[in-house]
């Protein structure tokens, strides 16, 4: 109950508690120390939304304290440091008509009329439970000083006699750790610091012809009075008010048209509200308090449980480990086998080769010996059979026969990837074993398989499920490769998806979950794939025209009629910036190709341009124009031969489109504004035959 008769500025007991208008209390003397002043006609400063009960927000330019000159209540000693409970009471300004004072608890603001704070009722029944709670504490605590002295709470060892007792730290020091751990400067000077307990208790003991610990007796409190009628008892409760009223109140006629009922019944009634009240908070304090015993319960199994839980998951995973040590003893011996199966093939072949060898260097060794002989009958006689002998042993050594049968490397091949990837998956499943089906576990994505090429990413995943539990199938989400939210971009039963038409220079997050028919499971974990930063792409033969023709691996693109036809490349752009090149390797009778990009659903039976899908550059030997919806616009000299490069510049940051030839940027930019998706393309026809160069890095310098 302590903390409920403490003042929030001081952190004392109440000391003739005054009543504010929001219900809270407050010491009349700390009442003057926050009370502001505010220039004429302004209203004051109301409560913020914060959790501190700090005055930091007032601002000392419009507000100030009532002096002693100003208030008539008496002097008082500004701070500019904060009470014990947060407080912060500041020293006198400037002097204005109009003051206010915040509640420290709820920061409500409330004005004060030409009353002052005499104008808030004085909370006659909290002063009375703080006398009523100082006389019990003196009288405990006089009895404690009959059995034992109050010892120093912070001396280490062999406590002594305390001398001091801080008031709003509630600890008794002895002289030395009163110096050394409460000075008596800084934040700590506005402590009151008094003679401990059982001293003042003693004291009040021997006065009161000691009474052995009893309670004083209650002293007899006055009626309380009217504040505008001192002499007036309050008789009456105004219900409209919420105050009680005095008979001259009512006579007056401030209260005639609002509902007045006795004092004794509002008294009575509200008294059994309080203890109706009661009543509820202490069957929920009953509860807190089996709540209490529960969670002190609860503590002791926890501990338990996690022990045994412990013990559980160290025999598991004892058991796997001893599962893998018999099966890697099993392979360790396949292994042996496998060694000593090669040694004793290449023993073998060595002790076979050493024979041969043995007996080839025996006969070369005669034959040499029988070329020193000069006797030429002698020599024809065994010459004959001797060639034979050594060409027979000469057709011995064979290719094979001078190859290793093994070679030195073992044909045996350890995946542990499955293994380690289900370790790695090893988690607890959370919440308890259900008996039947459930949705399915988290896939797990098979980074070695995840790979992109250009502005396209594959993707492949596996889980495990039980027969009884089959999955249905899959949801492949990525984000926007800026880091946005997820989309779906693939559901169905494969377990690898290529995902076409990304950004290019781009990173995106990819994750895949697994469904069934008990609801969809939870996402794998993400994985980061990085697109190409430069494109590289060939002709399109699925949506050139018929007359296309294309070789060298679809990058060289050649026409069978003498009319203009379209052909595409593989790559799609919608965002960043990209240049390619064509090089001209056949150029007859002075054509005029088109270079540039075009929507996918151009038209492929005209030059690229004539229709608005496509935005290009016309050129011959001579000049070339820019064309997009079959108009002709900014004429340029200079044109193309055989050997001749033309390149494309698509700025989609700039939203441009450039052209280049031979390296040199051809005329101004050719279109602006370009926005959506662009593919390469180019029209020709049989005069001409170009080879498409890709990944180019982009030119540096560029011509408005």
């Amino acid at each position: 109950m302590e903390e409920e008769l403490k003042c929030p500025v001081c952190g004392s007991l109440f000391k003739d508690p005054i009543l504010l208008p929001c219900s809270h209390n407050v010491c009349l003397a700390c009442a003057r120390n926050i009370t502001v002043q505010t220039p004429d006609g302004e209203t004051p400063v109301q409560s913020r939304a914060s959790g501190s009960s700090d005055y930091d927000y007032l601002d000392m330019d419009k507000m100030s304290l009532y002096s002693e000159t100003d208030s008539g209540y008496g002097s008082y000693t500004p701070c500019q440091l904060k009470s014990p409970n947060g407080v912060r009471v500041f020293p006198p300004a400037n002097h204005h008509r109009h003051c206010s004072l915040t509640c420290p608890l709820c920061h409500r603001s409330v004005s004060l009329d030409e009353r002052g704070l005499r104008g808030f009722p004085r909370n006659r029944l909290l002063e009375a439970i703080v006398t009523r709670y100082q006389q019990n504490r003196a009288a405990s605590a006089a009895a404690a000083s009959s059995s034992s002295s109050v010892k120093c709470q912070l001396c280490d060892r062999n406590p002594v006699d305390a001398a001091v007792m801080c008031e709003q730290c509630d600890v008794f020091y002895c002289n030395a750790c009163q110096q050394r751990c409460h000075p008596s400067r800084g934040p700590l000077a506005k402590h009151r610091l008094v003679p401990p307990r059982n001293q003042a208790a003693g004291g009040g003991a021997a006065s009161g012809g000691g009474g052995g610990g009893q309670q004083p007796p209650a002293t007899a409190r006055k009626p309380a009075t009217c504040l505008d009628h001192e002499a007036e008892n309050f008789s009456m409760y105004c219900y409209s008010c919420k105050a009680p009223v005095c008979m001259k109140c009512l006579e007056e006629g401030k209260h005639n048209k609002h509902d007045v009922k006795p004092l004794a019944v509002m008294w009575k009634q509200h008294k059994c509200a309080l203890s109706q009240a009661l009543n509820g908070v202490s069957d929920k304090a009953k509860d807190a308090k089996e709540f209490l015993v529960q969670l002190k319960n609860m503590l002791q199994q926890i501990q338990e449980n996690g022990v045994e839980f412990e013990a559980c998951l160290v025999a598991q995973c004892d058991s796997l480990i001893e599962a893998l040590t018999r099966q890697k003893a099993k392979l360790l011996t396949k292994v042996t086998k496998e060694k000593e199966y090669k040694l004793k093939v290449v023993r073998d072949q060595i002790t076979h080769c050493t024979m041969k060898l043995r007996q080839t260097t025996g006969m070369m060794e005669y034959c040499l010996e029988v070329l020193k002989e000069n006797d030429p009958s002698g020599f024809l006689q065994i010459s004959d059979a001797l060639i034979k002998r050594v060409i027979s042993s000469q057709d011995q050594w064979v290719k094979g026969a001078l190859e290793p049968k093994v070679g030195p490397e073992f044909d045996l091949t350890l995946n542990t990837d499955s293994l380690l990837q289900t370790i790695l998956m090893l988690d607890f499943c959370q919440g308890k074993v259900e008996s039947g089906p459930t949705v399915p576990a988290a896939p797990l994505l098979q980074l070695e398989k995840c790979c992109t090429r250009n502005n396209s990413a594959t993707l492949a995943w596996r889980v495990i499920a039980p027969p009884s539990n089959p999955i249905e199938g899959y949801i492949l989400e990525l984000d926007d490769g800026n880091g946005g939210q997820y989309r779906e971009v693939y559901v169905g039963k494969e377990t690898v998806c290529t995902v076409d038409g990304l950004h290019f220079n781009s990173s995106y997050n990819a994750r895949v979950k697994a469904y069934n028919g008990i609801g969809v499971g939870p996402y794998s974990k993400t994985v980061v794939l990085k697109t190409s930063d430069v494109a590289w792409f060939t002709f399109d033969p699925s949506t050139a025209h018929r007359d296309i023709v294309l070789t060298n691996e679809n990058q060289t693109v050649s026409c069978n009629s003498y009319d203009d036809r379209v052909v595409l490349g593989t790559a799609a752009f919608s965002k960043g910036t990209h240049y390619w090149e064509v090089a001209i390797d056949r150029y007859d009778n002075h054509p005029d190709p088109a270079f540039g990009v075009a929507r996918i659903n151009t038209m492929k039976d005209m030059m690229l341009g004539k229709d608005d899908k496509a935005w290009a550059m016309y050129v011959d030997n001579n000049r070339s124009w820019f064309m997009h919806n079959n108009s002709h616009t900014n004429r340029a000299e200079g044109g193309i031969t055989k050997g001749s490069t033309v390149g494309v510049l698509l700025d989609l940051t700039k939203h441009t489109l450039t052209f280049f030839i031979n390296k040199e940027q051809h005329g101004p930019t050719a279109f602006e504004s370009l926005d959506g998706v662009f593919v390469p393309a180019v029209s020709l026809n049989r005069n001409v035959q170009v080879t498409l160069l890709t990944g180019l890095e982009v030119p540096k310098n560029t011509k408005q």
